[in-house]
């Protein structure tokens, strides 16, 4: 019966011993998690500077956008934004919507930088894409040049559409 005894005392140490592992596991996690949301926050501050730089320089170029910041549940970035009318011969009135939209996403359970671009020339949707990393591993020059790059694409689009 001493066998047993000292196995049992051997069985709840060993329970213990993981007991301990799994709450310093789990701790880790949780700094992880805390720390891969701090730079998610810091990667979308400069990311969303980016964006409203470029944003903001369109309306210079075309006249007639609106520039707004989109913060919110969709994610943070900007937009810019416009309508025109068109009056044919018939006195025929069209409306069209132009608009380019980019943000980066909230952080999810995936724990990647996500940045959207939506795009749209009298009334068609031209662009629409995104990007991601995870955020341990993300180049956010990468990510500046993907938004000068889109919004210089939807920018030559849109003089072509004029």
């Amino acid at each position: 019966m001493t066998d047993f005894r000292k196995r049992l005392a051997e069985a709840a140490q060993r329970g213990q011993q993981a007991g301990d592992r799994r709450a310093e596991a789990e701790a880790r996690r949780r700094t992880s998690q805390k720390e891969l949301r701090r730079l998610h926050s810091e990667h979308r501050m400069a990311l969303s500077e980016r964006i409203e730089t470029c944003l903001r320089a369109l309306p210079d170029q075309f006249p007639g956008f609106r520039f707004e910041t989109i913060v919110g549940p969709r994610g943070w970035g900007a937009a810019v934004s416009r309508d025109d009318i068109e009056v044919d011969r018939k006195r025929q009135r069209k409306n069209f919507f132009s608009r380019l939209e980019l943000v980066v996403r909230p952080i999810s359970e995936y724990f990647v930088l996500d940045l959207a671009v939506k795009g749209t020339i009298r009334n068609k949707e031209i662009l629409a894409r995104n990007y991601f990393q995870r955020l341990a591993e993300v180049d956010l020059p990468l990510f500046f040049d993907l938004v000068d790059r889109w919004v210089l694409e939807y920018a030559e689009r849109f003089a072509a559409a004029e």
